[in-house]
Formats: C-alpha cells, structure tokens, sequence
C-alpha cells in the first residue's frame, strides 16, 4: 500500500539502497523510524486478503500448484513460475502466494471504502471465475478446515523458515501453509495524531479479533479455540509476533529500537540455504559481533528486508498494517474493513476507542481462544461495534451498503454476548 508520501521515493531507489551501507546502530534506528512512520492526512485504505485454495468436489484433496498455476495463467506469481509475466488483476490488485499457496490480493489504496469494495470486488470476481474454470474455490475461514500444513512454494526463504520455526513446535509450519488472514492497511496519521491511532489500532485488537474470529477447525479437527489462526502466529517465535510497546508519545523510537534488537530470521545468500546464525540481531551485523564478522556490512535494502520478517499484529510500513484479522468469506470482507476505518476515522472517535478497550487491552491470547465467549470481551466488542456503526458514514460508502454492514456487525456483536 502507498501512503500519502510514496514508500519507494521517500527510501531511495533500489540500486542506492542496495549500495547505502548501514554506518552504525543510530544510523539504523534513524532509517527505520522514517520510512515506518510517514506523517500526513489519513486519507488512503487497502486491504490484503488471503484465502486458502480447494478442490471444489473435494476440498480435502492436496492442492496441485500445478493446476492453480494453470487456473491463476498470467497473474500467477514468481515465486510458483519464476519465468511468468506475475500480473496484477484487471483493476490493479497484484496476487502473491503464502508457502502453502494460499492465495492473496492486494487491493492499491483507495480515498474511498467505495473506491476500494470496486476494485476488490472486480478483482475478486476475476479471480474466482478463474479458479472456477479449473474445479477450484476459495476458502471461507482463516484456517485450512480440510488439510493438515504443507509447504508446496520451495522458495529458499520459506525453507529457511520452516527449518527454523521446526523446533520450536508446529505453530510455524501452520503459520505458514495453513492460515489466510485479513489485513486493514490505513494511513498512519498526522504528527499530532499518529501515536494515539497506533495505540488504538493495538487497543482495538482484541475485542476485534474475537469479533471477527472464523478459524476454530483446523485439518478436520474442531480445535476448540476461536482463532486457531492466531494462536498459530504466536506460536513462532514471541520477539516477532508479540505486541508493539505502544505507550508514550514516540512509537517510531520505540519500534526502530526493537527492529534493531530482533534477531535476523533469514539471511538471502543467493544459491546458499537462507539460514540465518543463531541469535545474530540486526545491531550485532551492524557492529559485526559474533558471526556477523565473516559477513558483509549490513545495507539500507538489507534492513528493509528484515522489516518483512515481523509478524506483530500491527506493523508499520510507512503505513499501518492492521494483521490480526482472521480472513473471512469472500463476499463478506468489506464488513471488518469498514468498522476498522470507521473507528479510525476521526480523532474523536479515536480516543473513544482507546476508553472503551482498556478493560480488555492486552488480552490477545483470551481473544484468540475464547472470542466472544468471553464476557469482557463481548462486552467491548458489542461497544465498539455501536462506536463503529455510528461512524460508518465517514466511510464514503453507500447508504445502503451501511445498512448492510451495521446489520452484519452489530447482529454478530449482540448475537454472540447474548450467546456467552
């Protein structure tokens, strides 16, 4: 997603990143914190959505990647057919896979929620008319509710990446190949407003999570917990999912400090397996500490590599991607993406949403496994959801379509507190 300043323009061109040596730590902290956090009007939403793939008689059957390359022609992405043209859908969305080729879209940022349901709806409707050519459909939770996790993209990152998160128990692998998430990319604000909507983007997460949670039965099996997709994303590695530090007035210090001390997950060396050394953090290669001393100095296009290697549930990339969304049925995304932007709309609204989400903040491990079951949960939930459907007007949508989703919304809000 682009913000209101332009991610590439504003780092540099790809050469000179490549060639920019990191000088020191200071150096470092100073990159990250202005392209992670760009200041200015938020104006702009996108949105990422993932899906898992089946066969539509069978949708336990293994996926063949051979016919999905075959369904998805020339938008299929390079990381199953290095040689292909990888283009985006007709209205611009480019398509990528996870490592277990669930299927992603991501929508350009729009100015509207009107803009954007067009194009995603467009793109979305190209993209299932193609699958269905080839007997394939998309899947309709966060979790593969068929199929036990399999890597089928043999890229050396992901290798690199199942081979680390392997000891540490099975959540990676289903991270990776079996979870499909929704993702709300919105601008990050003014100067004056920007840390109190990262705060409210975390503050927001768990009730939202439980809200939204459609990921309980994973490979045939009723799990019992509400977002097993969520569950499995923190069941890799705690310094790269964990909550941001969201306290106090500078969140980009604070987040180009953490980058700095988060050990690398992978390390691209070409024809050379990916594995990263053991405990090296981006501020040990800087300073060449340990086995950063065999290695060269660290670059601007290395950093900005390692920055796509955290999973926290909002990660700043010159904008605010919101990612603790489990992924919902296809025809019923713009529902999350419309309370999400309603409750960031304005800076009124904003601080409400920090008020009425104190009771429950933090509590993302309740969310996940209990959701709406939960009380205090619900009971938040149900709050957000009459903040958010009394501000879906500042969406730019439809009259009608905000009777649809105050309906979707606050039907499932009350629905379920009533339930627990």
């Amino acid at each position: 997603m682009q913000t209101v300043h332009d991610f590439p323009e504003k780092s540099g061109s790809a050469s000179n990143r490549t060639a920019r040596v990191l000088a020191d730590r200071a150096a470092g902290e100073a990159y990250v914190a202005s392209v992670c956090f760009k200041h200015g009007p938020p104006r702009l939403t996108g949105v990422e959505l993932e899906f898992t793939v089946h066969h539509a008689d069978d949708p336990a059957r293994p996926l063949d990647p051979d016919v999905l390359a075959s369904a998805l022609g020339p938008h299929t992405p390079r990381t199953l057919r290095p040689g292909g043209p990888a283009s985006p859908l007709p209205a611009g969305s480019p398509v990528s896979l996870e490592p277990g080729c669930q299927v992603e879209i991501s929508a350009l940022p729009q100015a509207s929620l009107r803009e954007l349901d067009a194009v995603v709806t467009a793109d979305l409707h190209h993209l299932r008319e193609r699958l269905a050519r080839h007997s394939l459909v998309l899947g309709e939770t966060g979790i593969d509710a068929h199929r036990a996790p399999r890597r089928l993209l043999h890229t050396p990152r992901y290798a690199a990446m199942e081979r680390r998160f392997a000891p540490i128990g099975p959540g990676g692998l289903t991270m990776m190949c079996s979870t499909a998430g929704l993702q709300v990319c919105v601008d990050a604000g003014e100067p004056e407003h920007y840390a109190a909507r990262w705060a409210a983007a975390h503050a927001m997460g768990p009730p939202l999570l439980a809200l939204f949670a459609n990921s309980r039965v994973h490979a045939g099996q009723d799990t019992g917990h509400a977002s097993a997709r969520w569950l499995a994303v923190h069941d890799t590695e705690a310094v790269r999912t964990r909550t941001a530090v969201v306290a106090g007035e500078d969140p980009a210090g604070a987040w180009a400090g953490r980058l700095m001390d988060v050990p690398l997950m992978v390390l691209p060396r070409g024809d050379r397996p990916w594995d990263a050394p053991a405990g090296l953090t981006f501020a040990d290669w800087i300073d060449g500490r340990g086995a950063a001393a065999l290695l060269p100095r660290p670059t601007v296009a290395d950093l900005d590599y390692h920055l796509t290697t955290m999973f926290t549930p909002v990660r700043p990339q010159g904008y605010l991607e919101i990612r603790y969304l489990d992924a919902q049925p296809p025809d019923e995304w713009l529902v999350p993406v419309a309370l999400v932007s309603a409750l960031l709309a304005r800076p009124a609204t904003v601080e409400k949403v920090r008020e009425v989400c104190e009771p429950v903040e933090g509590r993302w491990t309740t969310a996940a496994r209990r959701g709406l079951a939960d009380p205090a949960l619900a009971a938040v939930a149900a709050a957000l959801a009459d903040l958010g459907c009394g501000e879906l007007g500042a969406t730019g949508l439809a009259e009608e379509s905000i009777t649809e989703i105050s309906e979707s919304v606050l039907g499932r809000a009350y629905r379920s507190r009533s339930e627990a």
